[in-house]
This record gives structure tokens, C-alpha cells and sequence, in this order.
């Protein structure tokens, strides 16, 4: 005689959960909606502005801390 379980199994209860998972953040990545993030920045008069961060041109260099240092040094106001 074979006894039929009611419950389902551990392996279709964490596949079924996995699924769900799955199913949600692909659900969020197609219909979430996009956030109008943007960089604040200032000018060169001293005004801050908002810039969205795809037109910011991306040169790929990263100062240094000396150079960030010796840029401060000689920019200050006497």
C-alpha cells in the first residue's frame, strides 16, 4: 500500500518559493519605475544646480589626494 502524503514536498516547497522570489523581482524590474535621480553640483558663480547624471561627461581618471590637496592649497581665497 502506498500512503499518499497531503503535504507537498520540501523540494516543490522551496522550489515554488524560489519561483515566487523570482517571479517578483523580474515583475519589479520590468514594471518598477525609474527614478529621476540627479547630482547636485555647484557652478562656478557659487549656484547649486541639479544635473542629470547622463549628460555628466565620464573622463574614467580619478584624482589622487595630493592632487585634490594641492588644488585646494591654491584655490583658496587669501
Amino acid at each position: 500500500m502506498e500512503t499518499e502524503n497531503k503535504y507537498p514536498s520540501r523540494k516543490k516547497f522551496i522550489l515554488t518559493g524560489v519561483g515566487a522570489v523570482a517571479l517578483f523581482g523580474l515583475l519589479k524590474l520590468l514594471f518598477g519605475k525609474k527614478r529621476n535621480e540627479t547630482v547636485k553640483m555647484l557652478t562656478q558663480d557659487g549656484r547649486l544646480v541639479e544635473v542629470n547624471p547622463d549628460v555628466i561627461k565620464k573622463l574614467g581618471k580619478k584624482v589622487s589626494n595630493e592632487e585634490i590637496h594641492h588644488w585646494i592649497k591654491y584655490k583658496q581665497k587669501p
